[in-house]
């Protein structure tokens, strides 16, 4: 079953410094690098094609930020062999945390349910998530998530169809939407 804890943003910012600590699982991927930062319980607070464990940990949200990442071994790691490896669904069952607001959050949830193999415009997402005319912030719900493949915001395309903008590049979105649309048919 899929766990997704998703928390509104606070009114304010945290009066202190997160004293949580993170594990972090760098490993090769067909794509380039690609790296996890979990809590010790497996839920990922921040993925993506990348070796730079610090400029990751920039990309969770301050109040979830843990204050120490050290190299580990994650679970969700698996879950990224098994993709790679053609098990497309393996990621939907991985643990994931973020903050935003309800707009984000939705939307979070919203990118979780687009099928493998059957990418959605930013306008159908914007739709998803109850808001039509929301195209723009529709595209912003992609641009601020951390877990990325968990979350896999790499199944939005530009309103027009064309690929549009990754956070981790258009060669490793192009990568993976192709992967999924061969795997999808099969």
């Amino acid at each position: 079953m899929t766990s997704t804890t998703l928390h509104p943003a606070p009114a304010a910012s945290p009066s202190g410094t997160p004293t949580t600590t993170a594990l972090s699982h760098t490993m090769n991927t067909p794509d380039g690098p690609f790296t996890i930062i979990a809590r010790d319980n497996g839920t990922v607070l921040a993925s993506g094609w990348t070796a730079d464990v610090d400029a990751l940990t920039a990309r969770i949200a301050a109040v979830l930020r843990p204050a120490t990442v050290t190299a580990g071994s994650v679970s969700a790691a698996d879950a990224v062999t098994a993709y790679y490896d053609g098990d497309l669904a393996a990621i939907e069952n991985v643990a994931v945390e973020q903050r935003g607001g309800e707009f984000r959050l939705r939307g979070w949830t919203a990118l979780r349910s687009i099928a493998p193999g059957h990418p959605l415009t930013y306008r159908q997402l914007a739709d998803a998530i109850g808001n039509p005319a929301a195209v723009r912030a529709a595209a912003s719900v992609c641009a601020t998530n951390t877990p990325a493949l968990f979350v896999p915001c790499h199944r939005v395309l530009r309103t027009d169809g064309t690929m549009g903008g990754f956070a981790w590049g258009i060669d490793v979105k192009r990568s993976l939407l192709t992967r999924e649309a061969r795997l999808a048919l099969v």
